[in-house]
């Protein structure tokens, strides 16, 4: 039904306007008594075989929603109705900001993709608190942190360490997104040196906490296997949660859309179908160089039940939706934890 009727009609109009609009349609109907409790009756599926212990959380199923889609923290409860298992908020920044001028969202409709340069647009860690305090999670939270875009590389812990300390009694767990195409310089702290900086600052912070919550670096798909090696290493020496594998990419290679259609639409990152292959390569390269010795949570062009399937295979404990989300809808999530059950009961001796 989505994709036969609805779909056609929302990606008639421009994808920014489309996603304010879905927003605001799903809040306005799951204010209508019983709405709320009909779509988790359609969409929710519990089962023992989906229940995932990752980093100390015990999560209702493995599927969740990347971030960049709420990102600011104002629709997690209602999206949660639809079947994840967990809700990644953000990215969010310390100081407010617009984000990169508009249009900065754009469709690659032969591709199954999505190009974006949005630039961290939100409203700043403060609203997200207050957010967060006013409406009570009923799903697993993960805080996505960045920095914001006039705040030097040399200054970025900082940045980090206000959104990590603001939001800590408030999320399950917490990305530190320095993957991002989209800030100027921002990929710059995947070198080894700044990374090994600012993620033991923030893991000191965190062990000097009561409750300690897990951290996880999201990577590009961009890194060869000399800077993977070194994540390996860095997540070894800081003692940090995981990896959350991939970002968006820079790379256009192999798409089906026209090219000046492409080098019209201009700098971002690209998502969805293109980068399914090669997060899945980052995935296995990771755990299997690892020896699986941390988690990683599996996200990048799961279109279908078989892309989870493969994604888990690989060595992701999780998995993440975002660009699949928009293309197949809502629907995706059931499918894809019916396809978990029937996989794991397989399995079973």
């Amino acid at each position: 039904m989505y994709k036969l009727l609805l779909r056609p009609i929302l990606f008639c109009f421009s994808p920014e306007a489309v996603h304010h609009f879905t927003f605001s349609a799903i809040k306005f109907f799951n204010r209508i008594p019983l709405v709320s409790g009909i779509t988790r009756s359609i969409y929710k599926i519990s089962n023992k075989h989906l229940e995932t212990e990752v980093a100390g959380i015990t999560f209702p199923n493995p599927v969740g929603l990347a971030a960049g889609f709420d990102k600011d923290g104002k629709l997690y409860n209602e999206l949660s109705n639809y079947g994840f298992g967990f809700i990644e908020i953000g990215t969010i920044t310390p100081k407010a900001q617009p984000g990169n001028p508009k249009p900065r969202l754009f469709r690659l409709k032969a591709d199954s993709g999505l190009i974006n340069r949005m630039g961290f647009n939100n409203e700043g860690v403060e609203e997200m608190v207050k957010r967060l305090k006013k409406t009570q999670p009923k799903v697993i939270i993960g805080g996505n942190i960045g920095k914001n875009k006039v705040t030097p590389n040399e200054e970025a812990v900082n940045d980090y360490i206000i959104c990590f300390n603001s939001l800590f009694d408030y999320v399950d767990y917490f990305v530190v997104n320095v993957s991002s195409p989209n800030t100027p310089d921002l990929r710059q702290l995947q070198d080894k040196e700044p990374l090994l900086k600012l993620l033991s600052t923030l893991q000191d912070l965190n062990d000097e906490k009561e409750n300690a919550k897990p951290i996880f670096l999201k990577i590009a798909p961009d890194l060869n296997n000399e800077q993977l090696n070194d994540i390996i290493d860095i997540v070894a020496e800081t003692h940090i949660a995981g990896i959350i594998a991939t970002n968006t990419t820079i790379s256009r290679e192999g798409l089906k859309t026209d090219s000046n259609t492409v080098e019209a639409i201009g700098n971002g990152g690209l998502s969805g179908k293109p980068v399914t292959s090669r997060s899945t390569e980052v995935i296995k390269y990771l755990h299997t160089k690892s020896n699986g010795k941390f988690p990683i949570i599996g996200v990048g062009g799961i279109h279908s039940e078989n892309d989870a399937i493969e994604k888990l295979e690989a060595g992701a404990s999780l998995i993440q939706l975002y660009t699949g989300f928009i293309y197949e809808g809502p629907g995706l999530v059931k499918r894809i934890n019916k396809k978990i059950i029937e996989h794991e009961a397989n399995r079973m001796p």
